[in-house]
């Protein structure tokens, strides 16, 4: 039995580097993430490739395979997700597991405890587990920490420890407490708290495994430091070993790079079209073929990615390309239907209100609150869309008549109730014109940072849009950096395809352009 019972039952995160000013990160979000079907049918085809003709597998290479699968999503995760982090392993509160688990904990504990009120006490127990607190706080250590490595190598001397406890001269109060202080010097300021309360427990056992619980805590802090600092050349080494595994599928598949074909294709003739649109029906030669130059395949590739965030999941098989970050680029999808129906049911009360109330501290958070809160779940199959709409508009009234007589102002008419209800209650149908104004101008954002995402800068937001920017700032950051690591392991395959696809269209373009 390991002794520490307390303990995750994971590999120890070690690491090298641990800074007094590390800041804990926040924990991501995932209320939307676990809404998201875990397979969408589109995400398989039937053309997978098969070996032929099969051979035996042995164990090995089925475990060796599973790993390096594994270690690349790993890393692809470290790498697209911002908020990454190592949280413990939490086991469902009536499983069989967990009372197993704390079964076995008691019962290591109760023997400590029961071994150290003998008379005199037994120390075995207690000198193991100074033993692994000891090889716990020389992990955090730097290179250069010679003077900590040596107070800890001293004070916490096992051979040492054992004498005295043989002679009955042993202070193990003593000792814990030069454990105590050792952490407060190694950890984090965002553990300071939880050090501070551990010099608050007087008994020995219940401050044994209070020490291992901070302790745990502040491996994982160790470890999320060191997730962050190797991000940036974990980045490039991914990508690299994404695209030769890739390469070696491509290889076996040929025709692997169909979907990602079709899906080039069709943000080539959606700029097409909105080219065409722009250009004089009938342009002289020159200067409309002038115009109408070859697409820019960066445009055509952020054109693409923006189809990303309408697609249709259930009925459409994903580009193969991005087929591993299908669930991120739907959680997006998600996001931003949510958003924009905030933002349009915002803009239709604020434009109601007037810039009176708007400017009045705190109201039009408050307003946003109640908006967000009644949208929640609004992708459950159960989530009634009207219904939600006239209870936001019932709540949107109230506070702003509640509102407008705090202030001195005359509360809003029944006849004016009646059409802020009504305005909101209709943005429920597809064809609104407010809130097709705010998803155009949602993907003109996004456009626009994806054009300029080499600048540290976000684009301004535009009009209309000021209520819902910080969460479209938020959700444009995760995006971007989704779209540029993707950028950075497929981008030859994507030059390869566009350059056929774009040699084509010249050709049509040159063709057209004799005819006139």
């Amino acid at each position: 039995m390991s002794q520490n019972p307390d303990k995750p039952h994971s590999s120890e995160e070690k690491s090298s580097g641990l800074e007094d000013g590390q800041e804990s990160l926040d924990n991501p979000d995932q209320s939307i993430r676990k809404r998201i079907r875990p397979s969408a049918p589109g995400s398989y085809r039937d053309d997978t490739p098969k070996s032929s003709p099969p051979r035996p597998v042995s164990v090995e290479e089925l475990m060796e395979t599973a790993k390096g699968v594994t270690n690349m999503a790993l890393a692809h995760e470290i790498v697209v997700n911002g908020d990454f982090q190592i949280k413990p392993a939490e086991l469902p509160e009536h499983s069989l597991e967990k009372k197993v688990r704390d079964i076995v904990h008691k019962a290591f504990w109760d023997c400590l405890e029961a071994q150290l009120k003998e008379d005199p006490p037994t120390y075995d127990h207690a000198i193991k587990l100074l033993g692994e607190i000891k090889e716990t706080l020389l992990s955090f250590l730097l290179p250069g920490h010679t003077r900590l490595r040596n107070q800890i190598t001293e004070v916490l001397d096992l051979d040492l420890i054992k004498q005295e406890a043989e002679n009955g001269a042993l202070d193990i109060s003593k000792l814990v407490e030069f454990v105590i202080g050792m952490m407060g010097t190694l950890c984090a300021p965002a553990r300071d708290e939880e050090i501070k309360k551990l010099k608050d427990i007087h008994e020995i056992v219940p401050l044994f495994r209070a020490i291992f619980s901070v302790l745990d805590l502040m491996k994982m802090d160790m470890a999320n430091f060191a997730v962050s600092s190797i991000r940036p050349k974990l980045m490039q080494q991914s990508a690299e070993y994404e695209r030769k595994k890739f390469q070696e599928f491509l290889e076996k598949q040929p025709n692997s790079l169909d979907l990602v074909t079709n899906w080039l294709q069709e943000a080539a003739d959606d700029l097409e079209k909105l080219r065409s649109n722009r250009l004089p029906p009938h342009g002289s030669g020159d200067g409309a073929a002038g115009e109408a130059s070859a697409l820019c395949p960066t445009a055509v590739q952020n054109q693409a990615y923006l189809k990303l965030l309408k697609w249709d999941h259930m009925n459409r098989p994903f580009p193969e390309t991005v087929l591993m970050d299908q669930s991120r680029f739907q959680e997006i999808q998600l996001e931003l239907e949510q958003l924009l129906l905030t933002g349009t049911v915002l803009l239709v009360a604020f434009s109601a209100a007037g810039s009176a109330l708007v400017d009045i501290p705190g109201f039009a958070e408050k307003i946003k609150t109640i908006v967000k809160v009644l949208l929640t779940g609004m992708h459950l199959p159960a989530f009634n869309l009207k219904e939600s709409l006239a209870t936001i508009g019932e709540k949107v009234c109230a506070e702003v008549n509640s509102c407008l007589s705090q202030h001195g102002f005359t509360p809003f008419t029944a006849e004016r109730e009646t059409v802020l209800k009504g305005q909101i209650q209709a943005v429920a149908n597809p064809d609104n014109t407010i809130c097709k104004l705010i998803d155009s101008r949602i993907q003109k954002f996004l456009e626009n940072y994806l054009a300029s995402s080499h600048q540290k800068s976000l684009p301004a937001i535009p009009g209309g849009l000021g209520p819902i920017q910080r969460e479209l700032e938020e959700i444009a950051v995760k995006y971007v950096r989704l779209v540029n690591y993707n950028k950075m392991v497929f981008s030859p395959y994507y030059d390869a395809v566009l350059a056929k696809i774009l040699t084509k269209e010249e050709s049509q373009l040159a063709g057209k352009s004799k005819e006139s």
